[in-house]
């Protein structure tokens, strides 16, 4: 079901690849103290912390400046923001809403989450990955415990598009109608992949299950790929698709190569359960690395010189209930910058290989059975319910 409009591909854009917080929350931190007209940040994950207070106080001193400040936070991620940070927000004339406000009553409704991280600067620039305003992902005190992630800095037109999907989604958490999303501009279809080019981008997203933009561009450049497919993600739950044209990928000798979080996660259960697809992967050629020196959170690929970098795992929960957004480019620039941290990652993980899988601990292997069997039948049943 196709429910959104696609954006098209736009020239003339700058992309800058911002690795882990010390590189890119300072950088967010001036780019608001920066703003002269308008701020729109949107975020799955806010919580109380030295990060936030950073986040907030520099939106408090735009909105006290006269800029316009928007935050559209999702009522689950931020939780843990205290009402006094919330009010102090509000009474400095930062507009505040919640996307999805938990509700027991609304049963799975509330599984539905604004899952994006985007920061929107005026009308030339936005950042854009999976990045969250908690001291996880930036703590000036203690840089080197951080997560590790990225976000892209981008300037040019392709802003547009961003302040568009930021605009239908403010518009739709008011309760007011929105319009066609890519009303004027959009397209039915993805459109075709133009010729590697400096400073060409697009925007995909996806809106829950209605609208798969994201990961249908994914499946086209796995299936288009010749020499590498690069993929990382903290969250490997992959849909029978993505696994598929892995596979195949590999078998017709593209190097495949998975870059997963280790022992260091905030989700210990979703790592067991996502590792019962090593096996058949691993004998189909595709290469897995583990992540070591901290939480790897980043979601990125790299296809050859196509770049998708953003907030979407590819995990079949995220394809099923979130709202997500990736940033997609064929800019030489960019695909190095992606190619150099994809490397030096792999230098830091540890290889898995099948002699590894056989000879794994009596515990691990069910701890594996058993979050890969609820994993299944969690799935199972929510597909029989829809």
């Amino acid at each position: 079901m196709n429910n959104g409009a696609i954006f098209p591909w736009k020239s003339g854009n700058r992309f800058e690849l911002l690795v882990d917080g010390p590189a890119f929350m300072p950088a967010m931190l001036v780019a608001i103290a920066r703003a002269e007209r308008r701020v729109a940040l949107e975020l799955y994950m806010v919580e109380d912390g030295s990060c936030c207070d950073a986040l907030i106080q520099a939106l408090i001193s735009a909105g006290e400046r006269g800029v316009e400040v928007q935050c559209l936070f999702d009522d689950f991620g931020c939780l843990k923001l205290s009402r006094p940070a919330r009010e102090r927000m509000l009474a400095a004339g930062v507009q505040l809403r919640l996307y999805n406000p938990i509700r027991w009553r609304r049963g799975l409704h509330n599984l539905y989450r604004d899952h994006r991280k985007i920061l929107l600067i005026d009308e030339h620039s936005v950042f854009v990955g999976g990045a969250g305003a908690t001291d996880e992902f930036w703590d000036a005190d203690a840089p080197e415990h951080c997560w590790h992630e990225v976000m892209v800095r981008v300037e040019g037109p392709l802003v547009a598009h961003w302040r568009q999907l930021f605009d239908r989604q403010w518009l739709a958490c008011e309760g007011r109608r929105p319009w066609k999303l890519g009303q004027g501009q959009g397209l039915d279809h993805l459109p075709p992949i133009p010729p590697v080019g400096q400073g060409l981008g697009r925007l995909a997203y996806a809106s829950a299950n209605q609208h798969l933009d994201i990961v249908q561009s994914l499946l086209r450049n796995i299936s288009r790929a010749r020499q590498r497919l690069w993929l990382a993600t903290p969250y490997f739950l992959p849909s029978w698709k993505v696994r598929r044209h892995l596979i195949r990928a590999a078998r017709r000798g593209v190097e495949v190569r998975l870059l997963l979080t280790g022992r260091n996660t905030d989700h210990p259960p979703v790592r067991y359960a996502g590792q019962r697809y090593y096996p058949r992967l691993l004998r189909a050629g595709v290469r897995i690395f583990e992540y070591q020196p901290r939480f790897l959170h980043l979601k990125m690929v790299l296809v050859d010189d196509w770049v998708s970098v953003g907030s979407c795992n590819f995990d079949h929960w995220n394809l099923r209930f979130n709202l997500e957004a990736n940033v997609e480019a064929l800019d030489p620039g960019l695909a190095q910058a992606v190619s150099e941290c994809f490397i030096d990652d792999f230098e830091h993980s540890q290889e898995i290989t099948l002699d590894d899988w056989h000879s794994r601990p009596l515990l691990r292997r069910l701890k594996q059975r058993l979050w890969g069997s609820l994993d299944r039948l969690v799935v199972n049943l929510l597909d029989r319910r829809r």
